[in-house]
């Protein structure tokens, strides 16, 4: 998925729509992972639409952050595993977007940072709630309070990004390569799990067992285990599990 919204891919309404129609295409393909990346150099997402928002009144900026979100959630609960290549900017609600990504990849130019709190403003689309969950809660106030951005190796330091290469596109379509040979449906619910983390411990569990059981009932766990007896390589997701 290319965003691709000159001069700075800002989160305009038509960048989100093709977006939020991307994601519905590929989850109709039955794709198992996807990257997304921009085509627009030096930005992956510049950040929200400000000349919108500047001209609107509190309803139009309601409506328009409420698309935003939704598309931003529709991505995060999305059965497809995504995977951010960012080689550029990505700035508020451009990080935002990334962070709703289940991994990201940031090249040497990557700028990672929520700067809404210099518009007098604060992160409103999942920022408040991913970020601190990634990077605990001292360095996403430290973030959020400055609008200060962060570097490539810093990034991955914080636990924002998890990898840096020099090619952070052809990094991320290898990895989705490499994932995509994979149990998608055992992804799904890893990344499911590891959301629950964090909350009572108890419905975190629950969750866990859930998951655990679903997938042993599958036909990507039965096929795993049997691989594994017989000392061969499982073929995942031959009916689609």
């Amino acid at each position: 998925m290319g965003l691709d919204g000159p001069p700075a891919n800002a989160l305009s309404a038509q960048l989100v729509a093709d977006l939020d129609q991307a994601i519905d295409r590929a989850e109709a393909e039955g794709a198992g992972v996807v990257v997304i990346s921009s085509v627009v150099d030096g930005f992956f997402v510049a950040g929200a639409d400000i000349k919108l928002m500047e001209q609107g009144d509190l309803a139009v900026f309601r409506s328009y952050l409420g698309g935003v979100r939704a598309t931003i959630e529709h991505l995060a609960s999305s059965p497809l595993l995504s995977i951010a290549a960012i080689d550029g900017h990505a700035l508020g609600g451009g990080l935002e977007l990334a962070m709703a990504c289940s991994l990201r990849v940031v090249g040497p130019r990557a700028r990672l940072g929520v700067p809404e709190v210099k518009l007098g403003l604060l992160p409103g689309a999942g920022g408040t709630q991913r970020l601190p969950r990634l990077v605990g809660r001292t360095t996403a106030l430290e973030m959020t309070l400055t609008g200060r951005s962060l570097a490539p190796s810093e990034a991955v330091e914080a636990g924002l990004a998890d990898r840096l290469a020099d090619d952070p596109l052809g990094e991320a379509e290898e990895w989705a390569h490499e994932l995509a040979q994979g149990p998608t449906t055992a992804y799904r619910e890893i990344v499911r799990c590891i959301d629950a983390a964090g909350g009572d411990p108890a419905a975190g569990m629950a969750v866990e067992l859930d998951a655990v059981s679903g997938l042993f009932d599958s036909a990507d766990g039965r096929e795993g285990l049997a691989a594994f007896l017989e000392k061969r390589r499982p073929h995942f997701g031959q009916n689609g599990a």
